[in-house]
């Protein structure tokens, strides 16, 4: 092991391992709702933590989003919205995922810990084999809560059986890396894997963990 000894790399899914998310689905999610993008958005995150949490299914999100914008869907189309929904965050940044197989040739644990509902984790699991290349997946609504609260990092690093000394974890939010370091973990803000390189190249850790790209 080198010099820091990391045992573990986690990654958060939404922007990480996936890409933005795919614009032909967003079309479709504000074409059946007919509602405007700026509206569209302040009513999707309203209850979006609740649906993370395991507090809404997939369907029950649609559902409660049609009511509070009062909008008149048809069961068919609440349907439609929730596979949309689904689509819309299966896409996949392929370089994060190849570098995932790296980090694993090095010898070291990885994980998924992710703020996801069920609607969305069942089409991934459908149509994304490499989830199952990881050594513990955390999805937060199975639990009944989500990121940033620290008993799901807890959770995380149990199954992992390391330490947070021992673990990185990889996020796109900054309230989800401050709790994490709040534990002890390092970590990184993701954006690219350019940056995340030229970040491992400035810690010194090129030498723990190897290069993206």
């Amino acid at each position: 092991m080198g010099r820091l000894g990391l045992r573990a790399v986690i990654f958060d899914y939404g922007m990480v391992l996936s890409g933005p998310p795919a614009p032909v689905a967003l079309a479709e999610l504000l074409r059946i709702t007919g509602l405007d993008a700026s509206r569209f958005n302040e009513m999707y995150w309203a209850d979006r933590l609740a649906y993370d949490e395991g507090k809404l299914t997939g369907l029950e999100f649609w559902q409660k989003l049609a009511r509070d914008a009062r909008l008149q869907l048809s069961p068919e189309q609440l349907a439609e919205l929730n596979d949309w929904d689904a689509r819309m965050w299966t896409t996949e940044n392929q370089p994060m995922i190849e570098w995932q197989q790296r980090v694993k040739t090095r010898g070291l644990k990885t994980a998924i810990l992710s703020n996801m509902g069920d609607s969305v984790l069942d089409r991934l699991v459908r149509t994304h084999d490499w989830i199952a290349r990881f050594d513990v997946l955390v999805w937060s609504f199975q639990l009944g809560m989500a990121k940033p609260d620290a008993a799901i990092y807890r959770h995380t690093l149990k199954e992992l059986a390391v330490a947070p000394s021992e673990t990185f974890f990889i996020d796109d939010r900054i309230a989800n890396i401050e709790a994490a370091q709040a534990l002890g973990m390092q970590c990184h803000l993701f954006s690219t894997p350019e940056r995340l390189r030229e970040d491992l190249i400035a810690r010194g850790l090129d030498g723990e963990l190897p290069l993206p790209g």
